[in-house]
C-alpha cells in the first residue's frame, strides 16, 4: 500500500437526503461528516451544488462550505463544483473570496460547465446559456477577479482581489482536462460520472498541460464511487443504497436515499442494471483488503494525485466507518481498530 500511504484523500459530499429525512437532517450530517473527516485527516472535503433535485440539499454551495470550514479546523473545504451557467462571476468571486478571507488557505473553488439544472430552473436562477460568454471566459472572469488588484481595474471583487482561492477545473470529459492543462490549473474528474472517459481526459490533461503561476507540474484529483465496510458481504449489501439511487437517476427520478436491500434483483430490469453497473464502473465496494486491492489498482494504473470520493450510505453511521476504513489504510490512526476480511 505505498502508493496510498503517499496519496492524498478527500471527499464529495451532494447533501443526500434519506427516505423518512428532512433537509435539516442531511445538512446536520453533512456537518457531521466534515467535523469527522477532519479528525481522520482527509485533505479537502468539497461540496456539490445541485438545484430543484429532489432528495439533494446541497443547493446554496458557498453558504455549506463556509459552515464545514467554521466547524472545522485543518480540512480544506471547497465547492465540487460551482456550475458557472447559473452564476455572475462577480459573485462567485466575492462568495469565495470572503470564505478565503475568513477561513485563510483552506478554501477551494471548483468551478464545472454543467448547468446541474433543468431549463426551468436555470431560468429561474435567472441565468441563460447565453449569459457571460462561455465557460473559458467565465473562468478567465474569475481567475481576474481573485488574482491581483491591477492598475486600471474597474471591477473588483471585495472581499476577493487578491486572496488567490485555488481555482480547479472540474470535468467528466476532455474539454475540462483540456481547458485546466491550457490554463496550468488542477484538475478534478468526475469518475462517479462518466468512469469511462477517465483515461483519455487524463491523458488530454497531463501531454498537453502548459505550466502557469498556479502551478508547474499536473495535478490530477479523480473522484471515485466508495462503499467500504468490514467485510465484503455488509460492503455488498450497503451499496444497493448507492444501486438504487443511480437507478432512480437513469430512470429520472428522485435521488431521495433509500435503505439497503438483500437483492437488487426485484428492483430493476436487465437494461436498468447494465446501465446502473456503467455508471458505477469505477466504484471501489468492498472490506478493508478489498478496498485497499482496488485502491492500489486505481494509483498504479491512472498515476492520479489525489482520491476523492463519493459515498452514499443511507445511514450516516455506516459513512463514517467507511472514511475510518479507507483513513486507517491509508495509515491515519483512528481509535475504531481495523477488521480485516478474508
Amino acid at each position: 500500500m505505498n502508493l496510498l500511504a503517499r496519496t492524498p484523500l478527500s471527499a464529495l459530499d451532494v447533501v443526500p437526503m434519506r427516505a423518512g429525512g428532512s433537509a435539516a437532517d442531511a445538512l446536520r450530517e453533512a456537518l457531521a461528516y466534515g467535523r469527522d473527516l477532519d479528525r481522520l485527516g482527509f485533505h479537502r472535503m468539497w461540496l456539490a451544488e445541485h438545484h430543484n433535485l429532489s432528495g439533494v440539499a446541497s443547493s446554496a454551495t458557498a453558504v455549506l462550505v463556509g459552515q464545514i470550514a467554521a466547524a472545522t479546523r485543518r480540512l480544506r473545504v471547497g465547492a465540487g463544483g460551482i456550475m458557472l451557467p447559473n452564476h455572475a462571476p462577480l459573485v462567485v468571486a466575492e462568495n469565495f473570496g470572503t470564505l478565503e478571507t475568513l477561513f485563510p488557505g483552506r478554501i477551494d473553488l471548483g468551478l464545472g460547465r454543467a448547468p446541474g439544472a433543468d431549463g426551468a430552473t436555470m431560468r429561474a436562477l435567472r441565468r441563460s446559456a447565453g449569459d457571460g460568454g462561455g465557460f473559458p471566459d467565465q473562468v478567465a472572469d474569475i481567475q481576474r477577479l481573485l488574482g491581483p488588484d491591477m492598475p486600471g481595474q474597474r471591477v473588483r471583487a471585495v472581499p476577493g482581489v487578491g486572496t488567490g482561492v485555488p481555482v480547479w477545473i472540474l470535468g467528466s470529459g476532455t474539454f475540462g482536462a483540456a481547458l485546466a492543462a491550457e490554463r496550468g490549473l488542477p484538475f478534478a474528474f468526475a469518475a462517479h460520472i462518466a468512469p469511462q472517459a477517465l483515461h483519455e481526459a487524463a491523458h488530454v490533461y497531463r501531454s498537453t498541460f502548459q505550466p502557469s503561476a498556479v502551478g508547474a507540474r499536473p495535478y490530477l484529483m479523480v473522484c471515485l464511487p466508495l462503499v467500504a465496510a468490514d467485510s465484503d458481504e455488509k460492503a455488498q449489501f450497503l451499496a444497493t443504497t448507492m444501486f438504487q439511487r443511480s437507478l432512480a437517476l437513469v430512470r429520472g427520478e428522485g435521488l431521495t436515499m433509500l435503505p439497503p436491500v438483500a437483492d437488487m434483483g426485484p428492483h430493476w430490469r436487465p437494461d436498468e442494471e447494465e446501465a446502473v453497473r456503467s455508471m458505477l464502473a469505477a466504484a471501489i465496494v468492498g472490506g478493508p483488503a478489498t478496498v485497499a486491492r482496488g485502491l492500489e489498482q486505481v494509483l498504479s494504473t491512472t498515476g492520479v494525485d489525489e482520491l476523492m470520493f463519493s459515498s452514499n450510505f443511507y445511514h450516516a453511521a455506516d459513512r463514517l466507518r467507511s472514511a475510518e476504513i479507507v483513513a486507517q489504510l491509508r495509515g491515519e490512526t483512528l481509535k475504531t481498530p481495523l477488521a480485516l476480511d478474508a
